[in-house]
């Protein structure tokens, strides 16, 4: 049986995050989407909105389970028996800082197995940022994420 990681922050889940999501499911018999910390970033939404709102992202994929994990990435890795961790890639400096961090996390372990997955073109402009920014504006997001999750984002805005 094999399983992927889909890691991130998720501040908050996004389409695009729910691309790679759908991806890791079609081509894995399970996946985990792992919300994580990252120590460099502040957070608009805490841990468990970030957990709730990928819960509602992923809630129509059978073979889909969210978790939190707030160690590395190389140590859940061996702690779940993945097989591969899935990242989403939209432009050339996403994938080259995806690729650094595919190697330094290949050197750490050398069991770690990264792929990284192109975003749809109707996606290519979508962050976690640019949700928060149409938060901050008042602009829908109803393109941007999950529409069971738009109300919860405005509530904890």
């Amino acid at each position: 049986m094999s399983l992927a990681i889909v890691p991130g922050s998720f501040d908050p889940m996004t389409l695009g995050h729910l691309d790679v999501v759908r991806y890791a499911a079609r081509h894995y018999d399970e996946v985990v989407v792992a919300v994580m910390i990252n120590r460099e970033k502040q957070y608009r939404f805490d841990t468990e909105t970030r957990l709730e709102i990928a819960r509602r992202t992923v809630a129509e994929l059978s073979n889909v389970r969210v978790i939190f994990d707030d160690g590395m990435l190389i140590d859940l890795y061996d702690r779940l028996h993945a097989d591969v961790v899935c990242k989403g890639w939209r432009n050339e400096a996403d994938y080259a800082y995806e690729m650094n961090m595919a190697e330094w996390n290949r050197e750490h372990n050398p069991r770690f197995r990264t792929e990284l997955i192109r975003a749809e073109e109707v996606h290519k402009h979508l962050s976690s940022t640019a949700v928060r920014q149409m938060l901050d504006s008042g602009e829908s997001m109803k393109d941007s994420v999950h529409p069971d999750v738009v109300f919860l984002i405005e509530q904890n805005k």
